[in-house]
């Protein structure tokens, strides 16, 4: 890649999205294993 190639990088509004989105999946995939646990101990 040559220095003067554009860089390839999404929009900042995409990048935002994304962050979001694997903020969210994060807080899903901690949310089931917790409901697993409260579950699992009655």
């Amino acid at each position: 890649m040559l220095w003067s190639d554009p860089e390839n990088e999404p929009p900042k509004e995409l990048r935002d999205t994304q962050d979001m989105l694997r903020r969210l999946g994060v807080l899903v995939a901690l949310a089931m294993v917790l409901a697993m646990l409260v579950l699992g101990m009655r």
